[in-house]
């Protein structure tokens, strides 16, 4: 397998908690969620991850990929577990139980760009080390918030002894790179759009676009 694509899911369904600001053009309906499970069946190149740790990830997503005999990979924000809308402890032991992957998003979705380094201590091993104490078993993969990283961010990254860091920088990726691309859910996207993403070749402009924002992204900082 030359390549993979790694899809990324906010929220789904009624909103449960009040949102940031732009939070909502990553919420999808369970329609428009299901049909893009419906694209992944059978595909060994597609990886699911779940951002954020919203309550919808045990609610609406898990038993239906349970229904499809997919797995997934939740990056939950360990200081915001228990809160309204969101995992709680047991949510994150029933993920696990249902042989889900548990990585990271960090303590309270913080810029991984704009953090001292008491902050940076918390948001990388300290959430780690949490959910690695919750779930049973070492948690050494991180999804980056907001896809905000520099060469610093990934310097603290290895040095935290992190496996694996997903972004959201779209495009397909390398199936064992450290550092991987995602192509988030949005509010609009139809039901073309998982096929396209998963099977579709994008334009070379949009792919030399994108490999020269990632090495701008990994030199910066």
């Amino acid at each position: 397998m030359d390549s993979v694509v790694n899809l990324t899911v906010h929220g789904i369904g009624p909103t449960s908690r009040e949102l940031d600001p732009g939070e909502d053009a990553t919420w999808v309906s369970v329609e428009q969620f299901e049909r893009v499970l419906d694209a992944a069946v059978g595909r060994q190149d597609v990886r699911i991850t779940f951002d954020d740790g919203n309550a919808s990830d045990v609610e609406i997503a898990l038993p239906r990929l349970l229904d499809r005999g997919l797995t997934a990979e939740f990056f939950v924000l360990a200081g915001l577990l228990g809160e309204p809308g969101r995992l709680d402890a047991d949510g994150v032991r029933e993920l696990v139980a249902a042989g889900m992957r548990v990585g990271s998003h960090g303590w309270a979705h913080r810029d991984w760009r704009r953090l001292d380094g008491e902050q940076a201590e918390e948001e990388i091993a300290d959430a780690n080390r949490l959910l690695g104490e919750l779930t049973g078993r070492p948690v050494s993969r991180v999804a980056i918030p907001f896809g905000s990283y520099d060469r610093r961010v990934l310097g603290r990254l290895r040095r935290a002894a992190v496996t694996r860091a997903y972004t959201s920088d779209g495009g397909r990726a390398r199936p064992g790179s450290w550092l991987q691309p995602r192509n988030s859910l949005r509010h609009d996207i139809d039901g073309t759009w998982a096929p396209r993403i998963i099977d579709g070749t994008p334009p070379l402009p949009l792919r030399v676009r994108r490999v020269a924002a990632r090495a701008f992204k990994r030199a910066r900082g």
